[in-house]
């Protein structure tokens, strides 16, 4: 069985899946094998079987899922031609048929599955349209005639779950007798999503109970379906949602579902009439993974807990510095220097990215209490009203940071990185006091450069310009946004700063180049210092996308805490300004060059290929920070050999991926020399 709490539910998975969704069904089998989950629920259109092909792909489908699940087949959906009228939710015009055509496919396929699930939400008028059978008699005379064979058949029987949950409509089918083949209750409810009027998961269910204690039926009660729609981008919704399901004093939970509904397609009530209804999967329609599906696969639901369990609502009124994306990898340095000088900090995430949780328990493990948790999307305005009371400084670093995601999925990323920080601008606004904001940009701003001349040198690009080589590239640059990445954060970029002009906010803007350092997990895309170093450290090739001879100027995190708290601290003169931040001509290095450090810090040369430039990407970029070293003083400390070498540290001793891989290598690396010496 699946994942189970001590005493609790066990936990199983509710996915339909349509005719021929072959690759569908075979990519959910590897996503649930991914959480450990061993039950699932699914249905059995007898609508869809009286089709051509319906009999063929069940024939294929139940095999393949009993194969890797323990498997509970719903069992509903009126072949339209044997209503009593045209569509699937009618009663059949002859109760019996159901139990027929059931028997029909025990005979076929009843060794895949050990319990029937009889029909499915027979008091919501689009699963059984009871204004055609007032009283549910039909419903009744089908169920119980069904269950009652099905028990002949040496079956084990569910009725179909309640939604909403319905003692009245229990004791109703205890008086008509079905109950005295039923197994097991199912119910359903979705607390926060749809269900209007709840009293909690302990009290719905111990409604039932009492109805069915007077009856003296002592089956189970299961929640055949529950789950949390993230149509408002609240996704970690969806873990309190669930561990609050799995203290319901219920036998079974099956949570719905697995991925998102796709957009082209229609839901039961109709095409996009309610759009909650395509949110509710663990991961979106494309397969992203949402924060509950994360933490499950990373942890269990040990890890779903202890997130939980380190995240509650907390009503302060002191004095709070807010970081937007607080747990990753800039915002967690922030946080711990701003921790380390005495401040209370609100950490704003959404706990999206692998690792985040690691740098969120490390700071709690440090600072305690002094440091909060309150996990939200800049997405969802209203979470991000919470998030802003009692704020004095805010840093704001919650973004999509993807260039080759925002080209995959260039709405998602104008939704993060555009709207999220009109969101956080206005709830800013609407406070008596608005404190002071930070907002990281990017150099992409600026566009590919093409029109700046380069040549060779060496292993590295170099402006012909010696003004741009001598200095780097300056905000009087005009902008020129390329990709959906750069016009997104451009777009922010331009908000925040008439924000400042507009309203007089305190608003300051970093455009920024390479930062790198500890607490970084590094891919292509985000954080490409601390990627090519775990990928040398686990003796992994990397790729070179380009001649690898291309620029930039590399800044170590510590120093740009520094700027940060400068910009803050001296917010009358930097606000209404955007400034490059970055290591500047001091601090540069090409990708080769940067290959051969590692080389040479890890003594072993590093393994390299190359690919295809990619759109866009800037052939040499260097910060001009003169403007914000005037103003504020700042200066980088730390050299770029310096700054990888304690990267390369931080990696070793912390990453737990490149210290698996390592204890590996040495394993091995023993067992040869062990080998060889006998």
């Amino acid at each position: 069985m699946s994942e189970t709490r001590n005493g609790g539910p066990q936990l199983g998975i509710l996915e339909w899946f349509r005719l021929w969704e072959e690759e569908r069904v075979e990519r959910a089998i590897a996503d649930m094998r991914a959480l450990g989950v061993t039950t699932l629920r699914t249905g059995f259109s007898w609508a869809d079987w009286m089709t051509p092909q319906g009999d063929a792909w069940y024939a294929w489908l139940l095999p393949r899922l009993a194969k890797e699940f323990d498997v509970l087949p719903c069992f509903l959906y009126t072949p339209p031609s044997l209503g009593v009228a045209p569509k699937a939710s009618a009663p059949p015009k002859n109760p019996r048929d159901y139990a027929d055509w059931l028997d029909v496919v025990v005979e076929r396929y009843g060794k895949h599955f050990e319990y029937v699930e009889l029909w499915n939400e027979p008091n919501n008028t689009s699963e059984w349209d009871w204004t055609l059978d007032f009283e549910w008699h039909a419903f009744s005379a089908m169920v119980g005639g069904a269950a009652h064979w099905m028990k002949q058949r040496g079956k084990k029987t569910v009725l179909g779950g309640m939604s909403p949950i319905d003692p009245n409509w229990i004791e109703l089918m205890a008086e008509r007798r079905v109950l005295d083949y039923i197994d097991v209750i199912g119910v359903h409810g979705f607390p926060g999503a749809w269900t209007a009027s709840w009293l909690g998961w302990h009290e719905e269910v111990q409604k039932v109970r009492r109805v069915l204690d007077a009856r003296n039926w002592n089956g189970e009660i299961w929640i055949t379906e529950t789950g949390h729609s993230t149509w408002r981008n609240d996704a970690f919704g969806q873990t309190e949602a669930l561990l609050t399901a799995l203290e319901a004093p219920v036998e079974r939970v099956y949570w719905y579902g697995l991925t998102d509904l796709r957009p082209e397609l229609s839901a039961n009530d109709g095409f996009h009439v309610d759009e909650r209804d395509y949110h509710f999967g663990l991961m979106t329609h494309d397969g992203q993974p949402k924060t509950l599906y994360r933490l499950w696969q990373s942890g269990g639901m040990e890890l779903v807990r202890e997130m939980k369990r380190l995240t509650p609502h907390v009503a302060s009124n002191e004095p709070v510095t807010l970081i937007t994306g607080g747990s990753g990898f800039v915002g967690v340095n922030v946080a711990d220097k701003e921790l380390a000088d005495g401040k209370r900090v609100r950490l704003f995430d959404n706990l999206s990215r692998p690792g985040v949780e690691h740098n969120f328990k490390w700071l709690k493990a440090k600072y305690g209490d002094q440091v909060e948790l309150h996990v939200g999307d800049v997405r969802d305005k209203w979470s991000v009203r919470q998030a802003v009371q009692g704020v004095e400084r805010a840093y704001h670093f919650a973004a999509q940071v993807a260039v080759t995601t925002s080209v995959d999925r260039p709405v998602n990323d104008f939704d993060i990185n555009a709207v999220g920080t009109i969101n956080l601008l206005e709830e800013l606004r609407a406070l008596p006091s608005p404190p002071a904001l930070l907002f990281t940009s990017t150099n992409k701003v600026y566009g590919d450069l093409e029109d700046v001349a380069l040549r060779l040198k060496g292993d590295r690009y170099e402006p012909q310009d010696l003004l741009i080589r001598s200095s780097g590239i300056s905000e009087d640059r005009p902008l020129d946004f390329h990709s959906p990445y750069g016009c997104s954060k451009g777009t922010a970029d331009q908000y925040v700063l008439d924000y400042g002009r507009t309203y007089g906010l305190p608003t300051v803007v970093f455009r920024m180049s390479c930062i790198y350092g500890p607490h970084q997990f590094g891919n292509e895309d985000q954080g490409w210092v601390a990627h090519f170093l775990i990928r040398a450290l686990m003796d992994e090739p990397i790729t070179l996308y380009g001649d690898g001879k291309q620029v930039r100027d590399v800044l170590f995190v510590e120093d740009l805490v520094a700027a940060m708290q400068l910009a803050h601290e001296q917010i009358s003169v930097t606000k209404g300004h955007a400034f490059n931040i970055g290591g500047g001509p001091e601090n540069t290095t090409s990708l080769l060059e940067l290959l051969d450090l590692i080389g040479d810090l890890t003594d072993a040369p590093v393994q390299r290929g190359f690919s295809d430039w990619r759109v866009g990407d800037q052939r040499y970029y260097v910060s001009d920070t003169t403007r914000f070293k005037k103003l504020t003083g700042w200066n980088p400390q730390v050299n770029v050999r310096t700054g990888v070498e304690r990267l390369s540290q931080w990696l070793i001793e912390e990453s737990p991926t490149v210290r698996a891989r390592r204890q590996l290598v040495a394993r091995e690396e023993e067992y040869v020399r062990n080998v060889t010496v006998r």
